[in-house]
């Protein structure tokens, strides 16, 4: 089973962090989407009225939900009605949307000769458009005479096509990224336990008062200093498969898994075993 890694963007920082060199980045990103909008019965659209708008179709883009509005008889009064006015407008709570935009009136007779306005090739320029509420708008209020549209190829079966592209931009700062391992509690002194009670590998055993106990050589080395120098050093015994004990009755040389001991030659070695492990069972 794999290990589960935890990212923890944030930690608490402590002692050892405070004073240190550290470094952050500054992580700047658009999120792009773009919507169709078709206009049909353009011409039953004129006469609506300066400033009156047939909207799209909300859509998506960044976490904001935006709008196409065509203004058949443009936006602005001044202009009594000689222009056609296209926006994207932000239709949802936002403040300081910054965003870039682009709207397209389509050729439909297949030259692609489009009327492009676009904000993403001035973003060197002036940056990205920052949109103050909803309702706050990005477009043209004189996108096109109206006279030189109803005669172009953008105009077909009294019908208009537009294209409006979104690119919302975003920006988070990143840090040094943490990992945290969990860890489950550890049952190693079971799992000891376990292998002493099989009797699986056992390699050396005890003779006590008559009675013979197994157990592993490792195990044994690694948790007593005694045991190492008798089954691994310079002072280990010709005889290391089976060691006989002295001047200890069996039940105490017996290991209980809350207070093991062994006595080896009058000597008192303390086998603790904080894992609460069984380290050496009797065979009878």
């Amino acid at each position: 089973m794999g290990r589960v890694l935890r990212e923890t963007p944030n930690p608490p920082l402590s002692s050892s962090t405070e004073g240190a060199t550290t470094s952050s980045t500054s992580v700047m990103k658009t999120l792009n989407g773009s919507h169709h909008f078709k206009i049909t019965g353009y011409s039953q659209s004129k006469g609506t009225g300066v400033g009156k708008y047939i909207a799209s179709d909300m859509f998506m883009v960044g976490g904001y939900l935006w709008a196409v509005y065509f203004y058949p008889d443009g936006k602005s009064p001044e202009d009594n009605a000689a222009y056609v006015s296209l926006f994207i407008a932000l239709a949802s709570e936002g403040t300081d949307v910054r965003a870039l935009f682009e709207l397209t009136l389509l050729d439909q007779s297949g030259k692609e000769r489009h009327k492009v306005h676009s904000h993403f090739g001035r973003t060197l320029e002036s940056g990205p458009y920052t949109l103050k509420y909803r309702g706050s708008m990005w477009g043209y209020k004189r996108f096109f005479r109206r006279t030189l549209l109803e005669q172009s190829d953008y105009l077909k079966n009294d019908c208009l096509s537009v294209h409006c592209s979104v690119g919302v931009v975003k920006s988070h700062t990143e840090g040094p990224k943490f990992y945290s391992i969990a860890v489950p509690p550890s049952r190693i002194g079971h799992h000891f336990g376990q292998l002493l009670k099989t009797g699986k590998g056992t390699d050396v055993s005890f003779e006590v008062d008559g009675e013979v106990f197994y157990a592993h050589k490792l195990v044994l080395a690694a948790r007593s200093p005694v045991f190492r120098a008798q089954l691994f050093g310079p002072m280990k015994e010709q005889n290391t498969k089976q060691i006989k004990v002295e001047d200890i009755e069996a039940p105490v040389f017996k290991v209980q898994s809350n207070t093991p001991l062994l006595m080896l030659d009058k000597n008192l070695c303390y086998f603790l075993t904080n894992d609460n492990a069984l380290v050496m069972d009797a065979k009878h």
